[in-house]
């Protein structure tokens, strides 16, 4: 720490950023390529998510959940201050960045669930039977050439497509990492390597 700059992410919440992007990268991959490696970093990814669920109640001032929660109609405001190019700089998550943490987390939570439950196929026929309206949603469809069928198929399919989200959630991430960064003068991928972010100034939200 200097007079210029002021430790703000930990330790934990920086490998667990980077061991996040490592692990995503690897599934992404290994999808229907290395079947072995895909469900291990599956399994690191839920592995992470425990420790930062952990983390988000226990850790550093700015890995707190408490922290960077906030109403959807901040969320809204924030935007809408972006949009005047008037946003404030937050010292932790700004209300946009936190409202995307929280999409990101609950999207890998359920890729890797339903990955999970690929896994083993008696994991599958453990669960309740599934609701009409999931069921029809995902259907198998002989148009889609698809073989497999039942639970099973529906689960497939279901994790198919929060896998897609997530990859969509992951780059407007990225998009608003870049222009928070411009707007702001500050690189925030450096600041997750490093833990360090510029001091707060006047007007600045620490």
């Amino acid at each position: 720490m200097t007079e210029q700059t002021v430790r703000v992410w930990d330790p934990v919440i920086r490998v667990f950023h980077w061991g996040l992007v490592a692990a995503v990268a690897v599934a992404w991959l290994t999808a229907d390529e290395w079947d072995d490696l895909h469900a291990i970093s599956g399994y690191v990814v839920a592995g992470l998510l425990a420790v930062r669920l952990i983390w988000g109640l226990v850790g550093s001032r700015y890995a707190r959940f408490t922290q960077f929660a906030c109403r959807p109609s901040s969320v809204i405001a924030y935007l809408r201050d972006m949009a005047a190019r008037r946003e404030r700089r937050y010292l932790g998550h700004n209300p946009a960045g936190a409202a995307m943490i929280v999409a990101l987390l609950l999207a890998l939570a359920g890729v890797a669930f339903t990955g999970w439950l690929l896994d083993d196929p008696q994991r599958i026929a453990s669960l309740p039977e599934m609701p009409q309206i999931v069921a029809s949603a995902f259907a198998d469809d002989a148009e889609h050439g698809q073989e497999e069928a039942g639970d099973a198929g529906i689960v497939g399919d279901l994790h198919e497509v929060l896998a897609n989200f997530l990859l969509i959630l992951i780059a407007l991430h990225v998009g608003g990492v870049i222009l928070a960064s411009l707007r702001h003068r500050e690189n925030l991928a450096r600041a997750m390597v490093t833990g360090d972010k510029r001091a707060p100034a006047e007007g600045d939200v620490a």
